[in-house]
């Protein structure tokens, strides 16, 4: 048994109710960027606000925060009621400081928001989504000054999807690693060998034969599609999961340039695949999910880039597309592997290559820490998002939704999340290595056994949910917490050797 000490039983059978509530409100979300009409988000925000409030009155109701601080001061609990106990006091520390208005204010705006995103866009119009992400920020601050924090209020916020991350971790990181990657860049993008554009880029694909090879790719991968697992379509690809049993992911079909679409349904795989290999034992238990976004984005990171971006996988997909694709039969697998690994300075996050991602992660970071700290307003951010594009990366947006409007998350209110995306890449590169030193992945690639990868995975990094901190995790498993190091010289290996 993973659970037997009494206590935590009872807490975890009072638990199963706010399990429920959770469920209810992923359940939610998923339709709300499925298959939701567009004037359905005014109830749809009213309804997820009220289940926000439900959620934190559950969460602190008197006789259970009471037997979670027993919990707390018992002797003898193993590792997973430790992680139970942890992530309780975590939550309702959290839920205790914020009050019940701010829940759900934050709810509704946010649901209204992601609607009016979608809509200014399509339409390129930054006045329209204006007054929404000043409410946001706005909410956010004071969410951060309920909470607490030391030096900077982005701290609250970072903590709430990496635990302990702090403003100063993410600025000595970008620090380091920022000399490395603009020198990266420089040398990659001279040297030649890996091309700044192909023309298979320009290509148009029918969308229903983009969904067959994607859908071929999740069979390969023994993704349990109509089992556990979906595929849909939506504005903004992501993955939700509404339990162990119930993980669905999304991509979209922009008709134009297919490893788009391919390379979103392996990266949000990666995701899907952390959920569906956690121990069944922690269902419906509050270590029953990842335990982090870094954790969570290199686990998808590393499918996206160590696996589907290798010249072993694309040798293996090749035949897949040819039978799909008729335009790919006139290109080698080597000039395949090219068009999959383009390097340049480009505008959309969703679309960078390796080499430069971490650079558009390092100007939303900047952006979020300004704004949050009142030295910027809303109105300064398409302006200061186009000059520090040009200082980064030397490219400059012409349009709101190639610059400030292309993202998703701030309209969700997910403000101290993108910092999770470069803590996933180190991670992945990481993983690689330590991997590489147990099995052997090219080959494991190239012949298709991705479950000797997954099992890895799973043994090292999905089977124990949230039940030890990101960086407990990291140290017991990889043997050190996050290191850009193992990036650095994965990148340098792959595109300067």
């Amino acid at each position: 048994m993973v659970f037997e000490n009494p206590l935590i039983k009872e807490i975890l059978e009072k638990y199963r109710l706010i399990w429920a509530i959770g469920h209810a409100s992923s359940l939610m979300g998923w339709d709300s960027e499925t298959y939701m009409p567009m004037e359905g988000v005014k109830d749809r925000a009213v309804a997820r606000a009220e289940i926000s409030l439900l959620h934190q009155q559950l969460i602190l109701k008197p006789e259970f925060v009471e037997l979670v601080e027993k919990a707390g001061q018992q002797e003898g609990l193993n590792d997973f009621e430790k992680g139970v106990v942890r992530v309780l006091q975590r939550e309702i520390k959290i839920m205790k400081a914020l009050p019940p208005w701010l829940v759900a204010e934050l709810s509704k705006t946010t649901q209204e928001a992601m609607v009016v995103w979608r809509e200014a866009k399509s339409k390129n119009d930054f006045n329209m989504f204006k007054p929404y992400l000043a409410k946001i920020f706005d909410l956010s601050r004071k969410a951060a000054d309920y909470i607490g924090w030391e030096k900077h209020p982005y701290d609250a916020l970072l903590d709430m999807y990496e635990e302990g991350l702090k403003t100063s971790d993410v600025v000595n990181l970008f620090n380091g690693l920022k000399p490395s990657l603009k020198h990266l860049i420089v040398k990659v993008t001279t040297a030649g060998k890996y091309p700044r554009e192909h023309e298979l880029e320009k290509v148009p694909y029918e969308p229903s034969k983009m969904e067959a090879v994607n859908r071929k790719i999740l069979e390969f991968f023994n993704f349990p599609l109509g089992k556990r697992a979906r595929l849909d379509v939506s504005a903004h690809p992501f993955t939700i999961d509404m339990g162990i049993h119930d993980v669905r992911i999304t991509t979209r079909y922009e008709g134009v340039d297919f490893k788009r679409t391919m390379y979103s349904v392996i990266h949000e795989y990666g995701h899907a695949l952390y959920q569906l290999q956690i121990d069944p034992a922690l269902s419906y238990t509050p270590i029953g999910s990842g335990v982090s976004l870094g954790v969570h984005e290199g686990q998808s990171r590393f499918w996206e880039n160590i696996v589907g971006r290798s010249m072993s996988f694309t040798e293996f997909i090749y035949p897949v597309l040819k039978e799909h694709l008729e335009f790919v039969r006139k290109y080698t697998p080597e000039e395949i592997y090219y068009y999959f690994n383009t390097v340049r300075p480009s505008l959309i996050r969703v679309d960078a290559d390796e080499v430069t991602y971490n650079m558009h992660i390092l100007l939303r970071a900047e952006l979020e820490m300004l704004m949050l700290n009142n030295e910027i307003k809303v109105d300064d951010l398409p302006e200061l998002w186009n000059s520090k594009m040009d200082e980064l990366l030397g490219v400059k947006p012409k349009t709101y939704g190639e610059g400030v409007l292309q993202d998703i998350h701030w309209s969700m209110g997910s403000i101290g999340y993108f910092p999770t995306y470069t803590l996933g890449n180190l991670l992945s590169a990481q993983m690689k290595d330590a991997m590489s030193r147990e099995i052997k992945l090219e080959e494991a690639v190239r012949t298709g056994e991705f479950n000797r990868i997954q099992e890895w995975q799973k043994e090292r990094i999905h089977k124990w949910g949230a039940t030890y901190p990101p960086k407990q995790l990291l140290e017991k498993m990889l043997g050190e917490p996050y290191n850009s190091e193992y990036l650095v010289k994965y990148l340098s290996e792959k595109y300067l050797s």
